[in-house]
């Protein structure tokens, strides 16, 4: 592939506008950017790629995924699932600290790196888990190679539950960087439990799910986190917010850059409602729980008025056969890297968003809270990391063209009116219409400090 590129004739949505121009790439960087229809005199060192009538956008930055990567590569691992969220548009992402063994040290996080270094197609960041005794080890993070730390104030597994009062106050206190939570509030969880296993027996159906990791299980852990992060001016990123009532925790009037409280909401939290649990089942039990669709709407709502700063997919693959059994049994998560651009803008075409909000959450604003230096927009000198988008070239999920390892997804069965035709990482083609150039691979992001 040669190095010196022309994306010509697109319609470009960047910084909150769309207009029909081209894109030079040279190398890894963006060379320059030319608006409107034009005769752009370049020689046969370029490679020319006609783009007139789709879409070009900054690659996706996912601020939350779980690759499996090391430990539990049954499900999926840095090349399979980087794999299928570059054929997403997906260029950059954070994954998280719950893998085998966790990644609660900083030689364990490097090993992840090393890890992603060798089979990642897209960029990559790994967050440091925090547990109650690790404080220590979290001083020792670089902010300009990690992106922040990944906190579980609510069931997780192994000892990465933070509950711990003094603890608590220390990393809120202590650590400068992001600080990013997973926000359910335990002893609401297993009092709804028993109060559900009393009512119902062992075997609970999953509609109950959003009613055991209820919506003030959420809202009282998410008030406890912007509680510290306010008395200690800590950088708090709240996750996967699920509840219209936890948007009475966030701010709508603070620019992005000066926000120390930021949130994020995930496709499914936007797709999906407690109205789907009879079609869907277990492969839309997620944590924190879909729930209702007063809750989905006020989630659009918050988007759309900068409650909310990113969208983002918590991509959490389990084989279908650990999905099955009662709600305290089937595993929670799904695999959404692949199609949640897509889905994005199919709500787009519903009305929900415009394409400009979309590109804003997606990735502008994980590329200015994180701070990513030199991504995350289509400007002259940043790396070239751009999607190429056909706005009209209806497809359907179906089994045959599913990439992840677990070979399922929650979208099997729906149509998308929009397909991701190419993705360039660090001016890398490396998805041309569903064939891969695996030669590059990603790199690490670096943060602005």
């Amino acid at each position: 592939m040669k190095m010196l590129q022309l994306i010509k004739n697109a319609n470009i949505i960047n910084e909150g506008r769309t207009f029909i121009g081209s894109v030079l790439i040279d190398g890894e960087y963006i060379k320059a950017i030319y608006e409107g229809v034009e005769s752009i005199e370049i020689d046969d060192a370029y490679e020319t790629i006609d783009a007139s009538g789709l879409m070009l956008f900054p690659g996706i930055i996912d601020d939350q995924v779980h690759f499996r990567d090391p430990g539990l590569t049954h499900k999926g691992d840095l090349y399979t699932e980087s794999r299928a969220a570059v054929a997403g548009g997906i260029t950059s992402f954070f994954e998280m600290p719950n893998t085998i063994p966790q990644a609660t040290t900083v030689d364990l996080l490097e090993d992840k790196y090393n890890i992603a270094s060798e089979k990642s197609l897209a960029n990559y960041s790994f967050l440091m888990g925090v547990t109650n005794d690790n404080l220590e080890e979290l001083k020792k993070l670089d902010p300009r190679t990690v992106g922040g730390v990944k906190m579980f104030m609510g069931s997780s597994t192994g000892n990465m539950l933070v509950d711990n009062p003094n603890s608590l106050n220390r990393i809120f206190a202590e650590i400068p960087m992001m600080i990013v939570t997973h926000c359910e509030d335990e002893a609401t969880i297993k009092q709804n439990i028993q109060h559900y296993k009393a009512l119902l027996g062992e075997d609970i159906p999953v509609s109950y799910h959003p009613l055991i990791r209820s919506a003030e299980a959420c809202y009282k852990s998410s008030a406890l986190a912007v509680e510290l992060a306010t008395k200690y001016n800590s950088r708090l990123h709240l996750f996967h917010l699920s509840t219209e009532k936890e948007m009475s925790l966030l701010s709508s009037d603070i620019p992005l850059k000066e926000k120390r409280i930021s949130s994020e909401v995930c496709v499914h939290h936007l797709w999906f409602s407690d109205a789907d649990y009879p079609r869907y089942g277990n492969r839309i039990k997620w944590n924190p729980a879909v729930k209702a669709e007063s809750d989905r709407l006020a989630l659009i709502e918050a988007v759309n008025n900068n409650k909310i700063d990113v969208v983002a997919t918590d991509h959490a693959p389990h084989l279908l056969s650990e999905k099955e059994g009662s709600c305290l049994k089937a595993a929670s998560g799904g695999p959404l890297v692949q199609h949640s651009l897509v889905a994005m803008l199919q709500l787009v075409q519903q009305g929900a968003f415009t394409k400009e909000k979309v590109i804003e959450k997606m990735c502008h604003a994980p590329a200015d809270l994180f701070r990513i230096e030199k991504r995350g927009y289509i400007r002259p000198g940043y790396y070239a990391d751009l999607v190429l988008v056909d706005p009209a070239n209806r497809w359907m999920v179906t089994k045959a063209n599913i990439l992840y390892k677990c070979a399922w997804s929650p979208f099997e069965g729906s149509s998308f009116d929009a397909k991701v035709l190419k993705t360039w990482v660090n001016g890398q083609k490396v998805y041309d219409d569903g064939v891969f150039d695996e030669s590059v691979k990603g790199k690490r992001l670096l943060f602005e400090y």
